[in-house]
């Protein structure tokens, strides 16, 4: 698992990797990273679907609850094909702009 810090973001990249033992090896980790936005990084993954980046819904849910972002990035789920609460954007750039427009409504208590 491989993590890039960037300020208050930590950016989460696995390869070679089964989906269900990143997402477990991420629950392990996530103390670690638990106090920044996260971007979850999913092109590694070539066969993903919306029932697979539902997996993600409980730990994105925690950690919106502790007033930061996660957002998830592959261009193989539409955010059209999954829960509203769950972030789904097609780059890290787009995932960049979400969580800074997330800090802003933070900011501004929305």
């Amino acid at each position: 698992m491989i993590f890039t810090k960037e300020e208050n973001t930590t950016i989460v990249f696995q390869e070679n990797i089964e989906l269900k033992v990143f997402l477990e090896n991420l629950t392990k980790e996530y103390s670690k990273i638990n106090k920044d936005n996260i971007i979850v990084n999913l092109f590694s993954f070539d066969a993903i679907t919306a029932n697979d980046v539902l997996e993600f819904l409980q730990l994105s849910n925690n950690h919106r609850a502790s007033k930061k972002s996660f957002v998830l990035v592959t261009n193989k789920v539409s955010y059209d094909d999954v829960p509203e609460e769950l972030c789904v954007v097609p780059t890290i750039q787009e995932a960049k702009d979400i969580i800074e427009m997330e800090e802003i409504e933070r900011d501004l208590d929305f």
